[in-house]
């Protein structure tokens, strides 16, 4: 008996401490306890940057898929994915804008969204459900996303994968593209694990698309339209400009030049209610941004529809308890309680990327839009999306203005609290301070110009013989050069921002411009932009055409000295590569049927992911979870049994 004295207690105490382990595994994320990350296998597959894949798609009737694109409906079609067959896959086109300017410009190059899992919900590409397919429209660099993505990504921010393809379409040329990871559930498991939270996409925007009317739009009077105050509403005070300020109109503005909106353009989505005020204040002012209240992330009232735009385009199921909880972060947000409110460390290293490629066409810009919304637990952060008028090319018409913005009031952040998500960051001095560190430590640790030349190489021999680019082989070339001189350029002026040289406000600049970084030589319709640079602009000159164009003749100014030019400043002959870049890889001859598929020739199986099916609970969730149901099993076991062993008779 003695040696059994104390074992009731100790089997109670493990029985208690294996309760306890269990439920450390089943709440711990309500415990502070972060999930680790879930590797997926499609990072290393498609998503390896080192090469240009390539993507057949195998389909009947393609003539007549083209022709129904703007309708964005799904068709089934093959795809063979670096020799890798996939049957009954789900494609459509997508694009907002640029859906509907693709066919303006008479061309069939859309981008492309492939749905692994649209018509069985079980297939996957090694763990991936969605892949877009972006067309590199408004972009002669063929970068700019690509670039950005990778900033973003090697800054720490939980950024879509994104890598090269050549298309081909029942094995004939089509183009390069970039494929870029879709923002749904295999990134949300990819970056959060399983039990990720909630995902939406806030857009009041309704260009093009096929969708929305927008007949009743008149932009004149939409660019003449000022609040009670004579300010332009959520906007500087009227008659002012910021010095580069992208949310402004220049001088030789003309509203007629819009022409008449694209079809699919509703502006009472856009702007909200103009009679009544309704989530987004009317319209909320051209230079203040266009989007509603609540895709601008404002604090209206407790009722989630004040919050349709964000709520209609949730993309995971958002239950009455997932929008109190979103809406009251939003309501801590707008009181300055950012501890509650917000990811802090995401959101900052996702604004400062943000704001050091100046990107118009975003959240921070005039159209408010462009952006995910991630919330877990109550506390917010930003997913980056689309980044092809980055780098000043929205409007395109303002070189200065772009690579001097200021980090303290980027764009059309005013501080005001017309964008809260980003306006915290400069209400309070010892946020903006570690802003300013976390920009610091991006500037000593980005290099904008080695992934930019790697990628140039690895490209150029695609982007010569690619039959459906939206620019010249030269107009790319001098793109190139003119993103690598404008990277420069703005790391100088960020550092001399940060460094206190050059003022990091509006104000503090318009007041003293002697100290900003000259960029007379850089232009940045060369780089492609919203209205022009190549063939990708907006017709009708949206945001650019003749209003807006940086003038010159598609080429940079002599002299440049950012890649792949070197010092001379002049783009290689036609077909060349500079010294530097060594080659680059070569597309495969036109016409060369896939090797994988269909027909067999060797394919790999495609659908499953490696070591299992395409779903399912991660093999070290389960273990964990099973190891502490046994021990908890083990110990109430052991317990029970020598309870009745002291009850047996002699025992």
């Amino acid at each position: 008996m003695a040696a059994h004295k104390y074992l009731d207690r100790i089997c109670l105490a493990g029985a208690l401490l294996s309760l306890l382990i269990t439920l450390l595994f089943m709440n711990g994320r309500a415990l502070g306890i972060q999930p680790a990350s879930q590797a997926m296998g499609y990072e290393k597959k498609l998503f390896d940057t080192s090469r240009v894949h390539t993507i057949d798609i195998v389909m009947d009737g393609w003539d007549s898929f083209l022709e129904t694109c703007e309708n964005e409906e799904y068709a089934a079609c093959s795809v063979v994915i670096d020799n890798e067959g996939y049957k009954n896959v789900g494609i459509r086109a997508k694009g907002n804008t640029s859906l509907s300017t693709v066919s303006q410009l008479g061309s069939d190059r859309y981008s492309f969204k492939l749905e692994f899992d649209q018509y069985d919900s079980g297939r996957t590409y090694y763990g991936l459900d969605k892949l877009c397919l972006n067309n590199l429209i408004q972009d002669n660099t063929m970068m700019k996303d690509y670039l950005t993505y990778r900033l973003m990504a090697s800054f720490g921010v939980n950024a879509p994968l994104c890598s090269y393809v050549w298309i081909t379409v029942n094995g004939e040329d089509w183009g390069l593209y970039l494929a870029v990871e879709g923002v749904e559930d295999a990134f949300l498991q990819r970056n959060y694990g399983r039990d990720f939270g909630q995902l939406y996409k806030p857009d009041s925007m309704s260009f093009g698309g096929g969708r929305g009317n927008g007949r009743d739009f008149d932009m004149d009077d939409f660019m003449n339209r000022d609040n009670d105050n004579g300010e332009a509403d959520g906007s500087r005070p009227a008659g002012t400009q910021a010095p580069g300020a992208q949310g402004s109109a220049p001088g030789n503005f003309d509203p007629s030049s819009f022409g008449a909106p694209p079809e699919g353009f509703a502006p009472s989505a856009m702007f909200g209610d103009a009679e009544n005020g309704g989530p987004g204040g009317g319209f909320g002012g051209m230079f203040g941004g266009m989007g509603s209240g609540d895709v601008k992330l404002q604090y209206t009232d407790d009722d989630p529809d004040s919050y349709s735009n964000i709520f209609d385009s949730a993309k995971t199921e958002a239950s009455k308890a997932d929008k109190t909880r979103l809406i009251q972060a939003l309501k801590a947000l707008g009181e300055g309680d950012v501890e509650h409110a917000l990811d802090i460390d995401q959101v900052l290293r996702y604004f400062v990327v943000h704001n050091f490629v100046v990107n118009g066409d975003s959240y921070t810009g005039m159209m408010v839009h462009n952006y995910y919304l991630y919330e877990e637990d109550g506390r917010l952060s930003m997913i980056p999306w689309d980044y092809n008028l980055a780098f000043g090319t929205f409007q395109g018409n303002d070189a200065s203005g772009a690579v001097n913005d200021p980090i303290d009031a980027p764009l059309s952040v005013t501080g005001s609290g017309d964008r809260p998500m980003a306006d915290w960051i400069f209400a309070s001095g010892e946020y903006t301070q570690l802003y300013h560190q976390y920009f610091r430590q991006f500037l000593d640790s980005a290099d904008c110009a080695a992934i930019a030349e790697e990628a140039y190489a690895l490209i150029a021999p695609y982007v010569e013989r690619d039959p459906t680019k939206f620019c010249t082989y030269e107009e790319f070339e001098a793109g190139v050069e003119a993103l690598g001189l404008f990277c420069e350029l703005r790391v100088q002026s960020v550092d001399g921002q940060l460094s206190g040289s050059i003022p990091t406000t509006d104000e503090g600049q318009a007041a003293d411009s002697s100290a900003l970084v000259d960029a007379s030589a850089l232009d940045l319709s060369v780089l492609g932009t919203m209205g022009g640079g190549g063939r990708g602009g907006f017709p009708g000159g949206f945001f650019g055409g003749e209003n807006f164009s940086g003038g010159g003749d598609g080429r940079p100014s002599e002299g440049i000295s950012g890649f792949p030019g070197g010092e001379s400043g002049a783009p290689a002959e036609s077909g060349g590569v500079p010294a530097w870049a060594g080659g680059g890889g070569q597309p495969p001859e036109q016409g060369s049927p896939p090797q994988g598929f269909p027909g067999g020739g060797g394919a790999a199986r495609g659908g499953e992911r490696p070591g299992g099916s395409a779903g399912g609970v991660p093999a070290a969730s389960l273990l964990l979870l099973g190891a502490s149901g046994l021990i908890l099993l083990a110990g109430l076991g052991t317990a029970f049994c020598f309870r009745r062993r002291r009850r047996l008779p002699g025992g």
